[in-house]
């Protein structure tokens, strides 16, 4: 491992010597054997690419010219109708609902774009929404996608999963397909379910063997239970749409997702990239494919070597798990009284000892598609040469969320 490590960090080096730190790279190799595997791991259901997780148009391009790969999930309708008038996708599917008017108004108003994305839904209240900004009879008829609540509630009190849509049952999906059914302007066209600790929690804690125990035991319970009320959810729903598409799940759990009859299509992105959390999964690891730089400028003691910058850190709960993780060379911990800074980030572990004023270290990032909100560019790596820089979102002037 350390002799991999040694050169990769070799091959990072060499390959931006050219450049002056913070920056951040995506290995073309590692991205496009993440890009295969989980294609593989859908089966031959389609991969709808989660784009929150890679944020820039040339990266989410190059993912779904390769087979397996096919449509979007944005996050937001701007984000979609951007994607869609570039000429990324004619299939972008917002995940979550929406009350931004402007950007509902210029999705209503325009029926090319009307035809390509899909808005997330829960409830009557965002059809309501949706009606106030422009009414049915004055708009293009919108594309809609019912959020079916995807977390496990094994006894009473007890919620093991995110917290996102009211739908929780299969007699509350029929009953508000039956609802968008009986409102003009409107037709229902797919189910979404994201099933968050099973797709987006790591089943392997490292240290930690009773958590790990305790995980999996919830993740295969909530699995079994989710495959039967998902399918009864879109026999409900079908009742009341005619549903072009199924989607459920994430990187962690594509190829579990993919085996559930009612799916027609996996949603991945993280996957991509290979952020530091899903080093925490048994079934799939992607193989680490974005980093970022950063420069040695001090030491304050023999034992310890400072980098400028380095608090790069995640959303989510706060915890260890959301601080980037120092990588090359290998070895380096971050200092537990300090952690990742805003402005200087101590470094300690035996490769510190080693480092000079000037030297790189390569860091990555907790979660995906974040890593481009703190750079305008990434330089794309093929063995040990830059080949391409393209521009992240930030860099094309879009902070989308």
């Amino acid at each position: 491992m350390a002799i991999e490590s040694d050169k990769l960090r070799d091959r990072l080096d060499r390959a931006t010597a050219h450049l002056d730190p913070p920056y951040a790279v995506v290995d073309l190799t590692a991205f496009d054997a993440n890009s295969a595997a989980l294609a593989d791991r859908a089966a031959g259901k389609p991969v709808r690419l989660a784009s929150k997780s890679v944020r820039s148009r040339e990266l989410i391009g190059r993912a779904l010219a390769r087979p397996g790969w096919h449509g979007v999930m944005a996050f937001t309708v701007p984000e979609a109708i951007w994607l869609v008038r570039a000429g990324l996708s004619d299939d972008v599917l917002v995940a979550y609902p929406s009350a931004d008017r402007a950007a509902l108004a210029e999705l209503a108003a325009d029926p090319t774009l009307a035809a390509a994305i899909t808005l997330m839904i829960d409830g009557t209240g965002q059809l309501d929404f949706i009606d106030a900004v422009r009414a049915p009879g004055q708009r293009a008829e919108l594309r809609l996608c019912l959020d079916l609540d995807a977390s496990w509630r094994p006894l009473r009190g007890v919620h093991v999963g995110v917290r996102r849509s009211p739908v929780h049952s299969a007699r509350a999906a029929g009953a508000l397909a039956a609802a968008v059914a009986g409102r003009a302007g409107f037709r229902l066209v797919g189910l979404m379910s994201y099933e968050a600790q099973i797709a987006g929690l790591g089943d392997a804690p490292p240290g930690r063997t009773l958590l790990a125990g305790a995980i999996r035991l919830a993740q295969r319970g909530s699995y079994r239970e989710l495959l039967a009320r998902r399918g009864a959810a879109v026999a409900a729903v079908r009742e009341h749409a005619d549903l072009e598409f199924v989607n459920g799940g994430g990187t962690g759990s594509v190829a579990a997702t993919s085996a559930d009859p009612a799916v027609t299509e996996v949603t991945a992105g993280s996957g991509l990239y290979g952020p530091t959390l899903f080093d925490a999964y048994r079934a799939w690891r992607p193989t680490p494919a974005a980093f970022f730089a950063c420069s040695v400028v001090r030491r304050p003691t023999p034992e310890l070597a400072t980098v400028l910058g380095g608090g790069w850190i995640a959303s989510g709960q706060a915890a260890d798990s959301r601080l980037p993780r120092p990588w090359l060379p290998a070895g380096l911990k971050l200092v537990g009284t300090e952690g990742a800074g805003e402005v200087q980030t101590p470094l300690s572990g035996a490769a510190a000892a080693t480092l000079r004023v000037g030297d790189r270290v390569w860091f990555r990032h907790a979660k995906a598609g974040e890593l481009c909100e703190r750079v305008n560019e990434l330089h794309l790596v093929e063995g040990d040469a830059v080949v391409a820089t393209v521009p992240t979102y930030r860099g094309e002037g879009h902070a989308f969320l």
